[in-house]
C-alpha cells in the first residue's frame, strides 16, 4: 500500500476547499488532512465545521501567529500554501526551513526580493516545492503543447497573446485585496503568471528582455461618473446606489460569499466587496508588453480587464505554418460557488495553417471542471501521480514558478521606468525553466 501524505493548509479562503476536499474525499486513501491555518479564525473555523460535517472529522484550526506550532504538532509532510499573494514567501520559506516540502498556489510570490528569498531557502533546505499551475493540465492547452512538441509548424517565430478578464470575473480583483499591488503585484503578476507560465512552458523557453506599458483606464471614478454613480459607498454592502450600478455585488445574497466573507470581518475587518472605482486602487485594467525568449521568439502580449467576454487568443507563427487557438470562458466570481474557468465549448477551436498544405482544424480534446478541465488533472497529479513519465512537462517546481513570475515583475518595473528589463537579473540564483 501506498505511503499515506499528510498536508497542512494554511489560508482558509475560497482556493483552499479544492485541495481540502480532494484530501479528505477522493484521495483519502493516500492523504490526510492534519491541521488548517488562517490569519481569520472565523474562517479556519468555518472550514473546519464543514469537515465535521461532510467528513466527520476534527482538524485542528491555528491562527497565522501559531503557524510554527501547527508543524509541530501535527507534522505535516507537506503545507499548501493558499494565503493572500504577499504572504505566500512567509509561509513556503518557513515550512521549507521547518522540514516540509511546500505546494503553493500561483503565483510563487509577488516580488524579486519574495522570489530570491524563496529561492535561497530552497537552496539551502533541498525541500521541494510544487507550484499549481493548473492551465497547464487543461487538455486544450496540453493539446497546444502536444501539437507545437510535434513541430507541425517548426520552431516558434512569434506570438501573438491575448487574453480578456470580463466585467463580471475581470471587476472582481478590483474589489478584493488584489486591487492594491503590495498585495497581489498587480494583475502582471497575480493573474498573467498564469499567461507567461504556458507561453515559457508552449515555448520550451525563459524569458529575456520585457517592456511593458499598462494603465488604469476602466475602474476609475470617472467611469463610475459616466454611468450617474455619483453617490459612491466604500463598499457594495450599504451602498445607496446598489440598484443602479452594473458591478454590485450581494454578500448578502449569496451564502457562500455571506458564509466565507461578510460573517468573517469582525474578525479582521476585512471587505470582500470594495467599490470597483475606488480611488485606492492602484492595479493597472489594461496592460500590453512585447517580450523576447532564449529561444529567440518573441510575444506581443496584452490583457484588459473589463472585456465583454473571457477568454483569450493566441497565434504560433512558426517556419512551417501557423496555430490560431481561441478560448473562451464562462463567467464567474471568486468564490460564489461556480466552477471557475470552465470552457465554453462553442467559443474554443485549434486550427492549424501549414505552408503548402490546406489548413484543418484540430477536434479540441475534451475538458470539463474549473480552470478549463485542468483543476482535477492537477489534483491527481499532485495527490496521486501516475509512475510513468510526465511527458508534457506539467510539474512545475520553484524554478518554474519563479520564470512564470519574473515576466510579470519585469514587467513592473519596466512601467514605472519606462525602460526595457532583464528578467534574469531580478533572480541571480535561478536555474533552468521547469
Amino acid at each position: 500500500m501506498s505511503e499515506i501524505k499528510r498536508y497542512a493548509i494554511v489560508g482558509a479562503g475560497g482556493r483552499h476547499e479544492m485541495y481540502r476536499d480532494a484530501i479528505l474525499g477522493a484521495y483519502a486513501a493516500r492523504a490526510t488532512l492534519t491541521g488548517l491555518c488562517d490569519n481569520n479564525v472565523g474562517r479556519a473555523q468555518l472550514s473546519a465545521d464543514w469537515v465535521r460535517k461532510e467528513y466527520d472529522r476534527e482538524i485542528p484550526i491555528y491562527e497565522s501567529d501559531r503557524f510554527d506550532d501547527m508543524i509541530r504538532e501535527t507534522r505535516p509532510d507537506i503545507v499548501i500554501v493558499t494565503t493572500k499573494d504577499s504572504l505566500h514567501d512567509r509561509y513556503i520559506c518557513r515550512a521549507m526551513e521547518l522540514g516540509c516540502d511546500v505546494i503553493t498556489e500561483k503565483p510563487m510570490t509577488i516580488d524579486a526580493a519574495r522570489c530570491n528569498a524563496i529561492l535561497e531557502t530552497q537552496r539551502q533546505t533541498g525541500k521541494q516545492l510544487r507550484v499549481t499551475f493548473n492551465y497547464r493540465y487543461s487538455p486544450p492547452r496540453t493539446q497546444v503543447k502536444h501539437l507545437l512538441m510535434s513541430g507541425v509548424i517548426g520552431p516558434i517565430v512569434s506570438v501573438d497573446f491575448h487574453w480578456m478578464l470580463d466585467t463580471s470575473h475581470g471587476a472582481d480583483y478590483f474589489r478584493r485585496w488584489h486591487r492594491n499591488k503590495e498585495n497581489s503585484g498587480g494583475l502582471l503578476v497575480h493573474k498573467a503568471t498564469h499567461h507567461f507560465d504556458l507561453v515559457n512552458w508552449w515555448l520550451d523557453a525563459a524569458p529575456e528582455t520585457i517592456y511593458a506599458t499598462g494603465r488604469r483606464t476602466y475602474y476609475v471614478p470617472g467611469t463610475a461618473e459616466r454611468l450617474g454613480l455619483t453617490r459612491r459607498s466604500e463598499r457594495c454592502h450599504d451602498c445607496v446606489e446598489a440598484a443602479a450600478c452594473p458591478f454590485f455585488l450581494s454578500l448578502r445574497d449569496n451564502p457562500n460569499l455571506r458564509a466565507l466573507y461578510l460573517d468573517q470581518e469582525r474578525h479582521d475587518g476585512y471587505f470582500r466587496d470594495r467599490c470597483v472605482f475606488s480611488e485606492a486602487i492602484d492595479i493597472e485594467d489594461s496592460m500590453a508588453l512585447t517580450v523576447q525568449y532564449t529561444s529567440g521568439a518573441r510575444m506581443s502580449y496584452s490583457l484588459n480587464a473589463f472585456m465583454p467576454w473571457e477568454g483569450y487568443t493566441i497565434v504560433f507563427n512558426g517556419l512551417k505554418g501557423r496555430i490560431e487557438h481561441k478560448c473562451e470562458e464562462s463567467v464567474y466570481i471568486n468564490a460564489d460557488g461556480s466552477v471557475p474557468g470552465a470552457l465554453q465549448q462553442e467559443g474554443t477551436w485549434i486550427r492549424v495553417y501549414p505552408h503548402f498544405a490546406p489548413a484543418y482544424e484540430e477536434p479540441v480534446w475534451e475538458a470539463e471542471g474549473g480552470h478549463g478541465g485542468g483543476d482535477e488533472l492537477l489534483l491527481q497529479d499532485l495527490f496521486q501521480p501516475q509512475e510513468s513519465a510526465d511527458t508534457y512537462q506539467r510539474r512545475a517546481d520553484h524554478c518554474g514558478g519563479a520564470w512564470s513570475i519574473l515576466t510579470g515583475i519585469a514587467a513592473n518595473r519596466s512601467i514605472e521606468r519606462g525602460a526595457p528589463v532583464r528578467a534574469r537579473e531580478l533572480a541571480p540564483l535561478l536555474g533552468d525553466i521547469k
